[in-house]
């Protein structure tokens, strides 16, 4: 019998839910993130609404079942952990431009898991995409909660069901269906910003890739986190490299870096390695061609688009 007053794609994510074997509690969880994704997400904002105190029991749960902090017991992408940490549960990783632009136009359906030396984490490693062609661009719930939010606002990009018409249904005033022409245009232009663009997983998002988010240090709660110790960020596999033979010692790079990841010294331009993400902003912003990117196997593997199946 279907239920009255619920929406279809409410329907089809409890659906979704109870075939991938997830709780209740889970799928409740998940309804609350996509349902109220504006007060979920911006409790990292700057905003400071009266809401924000409601939420304080949702986190205290939360972090009773995904701890913030690590410890000893239980750390990041350990796979003897007693608790699966709010990282392994809730993570990015960064995406150089043309990875990304693969990513999103993407025509086949896609069935895969990705191995830790990918994303390092023990949770939510699946890119499930049986319509991958569903793509909606979101305005950012967290440029949403700052009070001078980077813009534009409308730069997150879910791709792919049930979470795309989800969203699309539920919050139909801040959402809007694109074409991938429309949503490698989005991609292009953050960049160019300097802003970084990450595939996001989640594991009440079915323990699957769900996103693409354009991401700045600024307003940006995963790159917030990832700097206060939480590590929700993973490289994408690559590092940049000066040619200093080219380098102008302009400044550009380093001032688009959102990571703080190049220095300078009277040779030109160089990189803090073990800040560096290997998001290719850098790439994109010299004038002179002076940066590129290397493959870093100490940093993982890329995750290589063409090669998913």
């Amino acid at each position: 019998m279907r239920t009255p007053f619920v929406k279809q794609s409410t329907r089809d994510y409890y659906r979704a839910c109870r075939e991938k074997g997830m709780s209740l509690f889970d799928f409740i969880h998940g309804y609350v993130y996509g349902r109220w994704c504006y007060h979920y997400i911006g409790l990292a904002g700057d905003k400071n609404p009266w809401w924000r105190w409601l939420w304080v029991p949702l986190v205290f749960i939360i972090d009773r079942v995904h701890p913030f902090t690590e410890t000893d017991a239980h750390r990041s992408g350990d796979p003897d952990q007693t608790r699966p940490t709010w990282s392994d549960a809730y993570h990015g990783k960064a995406m150089p431009l043309n990875e990304a632009t693969k990513l999103i136009r993407l025509d086949r359906p896609v069935n895969t898991a990705l191995p830790e030396t990918v994303l390092p984490y023990t949770r939510a490693r699946d890119i499930i995409l049986d319509n991958p062609e569903k793509i909606v661009l979101l305005n950012c719930p967290c440029r949403a909660g700052m009070k001078n939010p980077c813009t534009p606002t409308d730069v997150c990009i879910l791709i792919g069901d049930p979470f795309a018409t989800f969203m699309l249904e539920h919050h139909p005033d801040k959402t809007r269906a694109i074409t991938a022409d429309e949503a490698v245009a989005v991609v292009k232009a953050e960049q160019a910003r300097g802003h970084v663009s990450h595939a996001f997983f989640k594991d009440i998002a079915l323990g699957k890739f769900y996103a693409i988010c354009n991401c700045c240090s600024c307003c940006c709660g995963a790159m917030k986190a990832h700097a206060m110790g939480i590590p929700m960020l993973c490289s994408s596999g690559y590092l940049a490299q000066v040619d200093q033979d080219l380098c102008t010692k302009c400044g550009t790079c380093a001032q688009k870096c959102q990571f703080k990841a190049i220095g300078f010294n009277k040779e030109g331009a160089y990189i803090r390695e073990d800040r560096c993400m290997g998001c290719g902003v850098c790439t994109l912003s010299c004038s002179k061609d002076a940066i590129t990117l290397r493959l870093a196997p100490e940093k993982g593997e890329p995750l290589k688009i063409d090669a998913l199946h």
